[in-house]
Parts: C-alpha cells; sequence; structure tokens
C-alpha cells in the first residue's frame, strides 16, 4: 500500500521544513542541537498527515484538546430543591428515630407487664406453700 496524496503532502512538507531548519542552523549551533530544534517542528507536520483518531486530523484533535484544557468553563452544581430534599430527610429520621423510641418503650412495658405477672404468681404461689407447710406443722 503506498501513501495517500495527504500523507505524502505533509511528509515532504515535513521532511523539507527539518531541512531547512537544520542546514539554517547547523553552523550556529551545531548538527545535534540543530536536529533538537527541527524535531518539535517537524512532529506535528508529520502527524497531520498521518494521525486520525474517530475520523478527526491531527489539528482537529490538537485543537479540541486544547480547548479542553484552557477554555472549560467551571462546573457549578446548582441544586433545585436541595433545601426541600435535606428537609424530607431530616423529617423521615426524625420519624424513624421516633418509631424506634416508641417500639423500645413498648417493649420496656411488656417487659414490665411480665414481671408484675411472674410476681403475682410467685406471691400466689408461696402463700400456697406456707400454708401447706403450716397445715403439715400443724399436724405432725
Amino acid at each position: 500500500m503506498g501513501l495517500s496524496a495527504k500523507q505524502l503532502l505533509y511528509s515532504v512538507l515535513a521532511l523539507g521544513s527539518g531541512c531547512a531548519i537544520v542546514f539554517l542552523l547547523y553552523e550556529k549551533i551545531g548538527l545535534t542541537f540543530s536536529c533538537y530544534v527541527a524535531v518539535p517542528v517537524v512532529a506535528p507536520i508529520a502527524l497531520c498527515g498521518f494521525y486520525s483518531y474517530n475520523g478527526m486530523g491531527f489539528r482537529e484533535v490538537f485543537t479540541r484538546y486544547m480547548r479542553s484544557i484552557f477554555r472549560n468553563k467551571a462546573l457549578v452544581f446548582k441544586s433545585s430543591g436541595y433545601r426541600e430534599m435535606r428537609e424530607e430527610i431530616r423529617a423521615r429520621e426524625e420519624a424513624e428515630k421516633r418509631a424506634a423510641v416508641r417500639k423500645i418503650k413498648e417493649e420496656r412495658k411488656k417487659m414490665r407487664k411480665e414481671r408484675i405477672k411472674d410476681k403475682l404468681k410467685e406471691m400466689i404461689r408461696k402463700p400456697k406453700r406456707k400454708n401447706v407447710d403450716k397445715e403439715r406443722g400443724r399436724k405432725r
């Protein structure tokens, strides 16, 4: 497979710009540093011809990325009905607490009643035993 027209054009532009930068700066800063200067110029030009993401070219992807970094608006939470919702939650929690307290009080009442019944049963049984003991003692 060969290069498309777009890829061929951008590869020629990248190669030409890279060569021009290297030849212009070679005498002043040397070959290594002139290549270091040429790479940041050549890379975006080459990427424009070969890179694509979701059907977008490098320029469009890069501009959208830069916009998302620098031009985004701050996201601000604006509630609607937050106070009402908070009051509903608070009221529900209070109702649950009241129900729990009521349940505990009812359980305590039942326990007290059961204790009283048990004590009454013991009191009723004890005198019978005493009477039986007294009767036994009298018979002897």
